[in-house]
């Protein structure tokens, strides 16, 4: 099958209601039985086709039943509101897993697992993601809000660093994991963490996987 060929390279924020460390990243169940999420990506260089991405955002709310692999999930694409017409529908159909190397990429295996899609927002997307000191911000107004920080140590009183490396990971190949809480307000897909998983990660995403 010959696909699109597109690229994808920058920073990604996700926030999901597992504990840290997220056994799902490990093949584990989901630690509350369940998968729930959101994420957003800054767009640093970007293109689909002859679709220029650059400077662009965009992000998800997920949720599932039960663990991801169980199905039956409802996702939601929000798209910057920059975008235009074109770019809206790339990355659409980046986050809906088309024009996609089948197993490769996160958004193509999400995609086999989900049942709803909702219908895709354009949206104003504040973001801000700080690789070195471990922090995000994202807001997109009357939908949803998040952060994250670096996982802190009240014992010592210091933040504790956590870096995993992915050699065959379908996401990233490297990330920071940090504490994220967040909270939708659109009604939608609801979230509400506080305390739970989150990492942040320079990704470089392509129509066959991940660029390492």
């Amino acid at each position: 099958m010959k696909f699109i060929e597109w690229s994808m390279q920058g920073v990604e924020f996700v926030n999901c209601n597992c504990a840290w460390g997220c056994p799902c990243q490990f093949q584990g169940l989901p630690t509350y039985g369940n998968c729930r999420a959101y994420g957003f990506l800054q767009i640093e260089q970007g293109r689909f086709g002859d679709v220029p991405l650059d400077g662009l955002r965009w992000g998800v709310l997920a949720a599932w039943p039960g663990a991801i692999h169980e199905g039956n999930g409802t996702f939601q694409t929000i798209v910057d509101e920059r975008a235009d017409a074109k770019q809206r529908a790339a990355i659409e159909a980046v986050s809906h897993g088309h024009e996609t190397e089948p197993g490769k990429l996160i958004w193509q295996v999400f995609s086999t697992t989900v049942t709803t899609f909702l219908p895709t927002l354009a949206k104003p997307i504040e973001l801000a993601i700080d690789l070195q000191a471990r922090t995000a911000h994202v807001r997109v107004p009357g939908v949803v809000e998040g952060n994250g920080r670096a996982i802190h140590n009240d014992a010592s009183g210091t933040d504790v660093p956590v870096r995993i490396t992915m050699p065959a990971g379908f996401e990233f190949h490297e990330a920071e994991f940090i504490d994220g809480s967040g909270k939708t307000t659109n009604g939608s897909i609801e979230l509400n963490f506080n305390g739970t998983h989150a990492h942040l990660a320079r990704v470089h995403w392509t129509t066959h996987g991940v660029v390492r």
